[in-house]
């Protein structure tokens, strides 16, 4: 179980970097906009996109918190050089 805390710390990170999560039956989500997840006590709505329109959502599936193995980032975050502060 990963506590919905450590949850919205993923979603209100500056800057905002996607996420997948990973239940004990198998099932992941992607969360790929802080606005397409929703957090409660023991539960977690996440709202997924088309591939035609990834900024709006389509449909939606509430998860247990109980059942959430794992979260981890989708893209790598590349870390910016020090002299220009310009990603590599």
């Amino acid at each position: 179980m990963i506590p919905n805390r450590e949850i919205l710390t993923h979603i209100a990170a500056e800057p905002f970097q996607p996420f997948r999560i990973s239940t004990a039956s198998g099932r992941t989500f992607e969360v790929r906009h802080p606005e397409f997840v929703q957090v409660g006590r023991s539960t977690m709505t996440v709202y997924s996109s088309s591939d035609n329109n990834p900024d709006s959502p389509q449909r939606w599936e509430k998860v247990s918190l109980m059942l959430i193995e794992s979260i981890a980032p989708l893209e790598p975050v590349k870390p910016s050089t020090p002299e220009t502060g310009v990603e590599e």
